[in-house]
């Protein structure tokens, strides 16, 4: 889940990209669950599906829909909420308006799956949906497996611990000495950021990030280790829990461009989709992501924190 992801939000949506979320906000769910129409003429989906390898008409993508603000599950279309194939239930966040902005942008129909994080991966190598929207971060381990579009945000690495807790004002890594911790299962937060805090307990890693926010709530740990989006929706959700971002200081994680720039993912080879998303990309600024995910913070359920 690299994961790696946090940063926020900042910024203004230009008037184009407000009118291309408006106007896929108000298109309505097609007869296939899960499937929603974009606002393109035939005209342009026709062009589009010959330029990005989507021979059917429709854009299906992966993603775990309980990943706040990336994207998260809900019980109706509120907010511009995509219906997940073969579920009653609609997928929102940060993911859900980005495959719709690079969906309408392609002229295609867009189409959600829910999927554990363990089988993201394996479901655009095997083709069983066409990319990945789910908070990846583009890992040199990753890119093995998979070939990368994006950036579609750029994450920095932070920390959380509850107000009341004698590492709230932590001023770095070093001040977290003595103090038990965790973050998601297979996510850079676990496996590359905790072990550079020297003098931590690390637990058992979470199964997802609800689960990770949940052992801090509880007090089964003092700290976990995510990024910046996944942070300020937790305090968003938890008004009793602090972000610590260490990054105007030395004492802070070390990782890797890739660790912190979040992507698209699709099975390797696949250039026609991979070039006609970055296409996509390409109008948008950091300020654009930014905006945006302020957007999906803002319509984040509290539940989902």
């Amino acid at each position: 889940m690299n994961r790696t992801l946090r940063t926020l939000v900042a910024g203004l949506l230009t008037a184009s990209m407000l009118i291309a979320l408006t106007a896929c906000g108000s298109t309505g769910s097609s007869s296939t669950a899960g499937t929603q129409s974009t606002s393109g003429t035939s005209s342009t989906s026709a062009s589009a599906t010959g330029t990005s390898g989507l021979e059917d008409g429709v854009l299906t993508v992966a993603m775990e829909c309980a990943y706040a603000p990336y994207n998260w599950t809900q019980s109706d279309d509120s907010n511009g909420a995509v219906q997940i194939k073969g579920s009653s239930d609609y997928a929102n966040g940060y993911d859900v308006m980005m495959a719709k902005k690079i969906a309408d942008a392609l002229g295609v129909e867009l189409e959600i799956v829910r999927s554990d994080w363990d089988s993201l991966v394996p479901a655009v190598q095997s083709g069983t949906v066409d990319a990945v929207i789910a908070g990846q971060s583009m890992t040199q381990e990753r890119s093995e497996q998979v070939d990368f579009a994006g950036p579609y945000f750029y994450a920095s690495i932070v920390c959380l611990v509850k107000s009341d807790s004698p590492y709230a004002q932590a001023k770095g890594l070093s001040d977290l000495a003595g103090a038990t911790c965790t973050a998601q299962i297979a996510t850079i937060w676990y496996d590359t950021c905790l072990p550079q805090v020297e003098g931590v307990t690390i637990q058992t890693a979470a199964e997802s990030a609800p689960a990770m926010l949940m052992a801090l709530e509880t007090g089964t740990v003092d700290f976990v280790c995510t990024d910046m989006p996944t942070a300020q929706g937790a305090v968003q959700a938890y008004p009793d829990m602090v972000l610590l971002d260490f990054s105007d200081s030395d004492d802070n994680f070390v990782v890797d461009e890739g660790d912190i720039n979040i992507g698209i993912s699709m099975r390797k080879g696949n250039t026609e989709l991979k070039e006609a998303i970055d296409g996509v990309l390409a109008d948008m600024t950091a300020d654009d992501f930014n905006d945006l995910m302020a957007q999906a913070i803002s319509v984040q359920p509290i539940s989902e924190g």
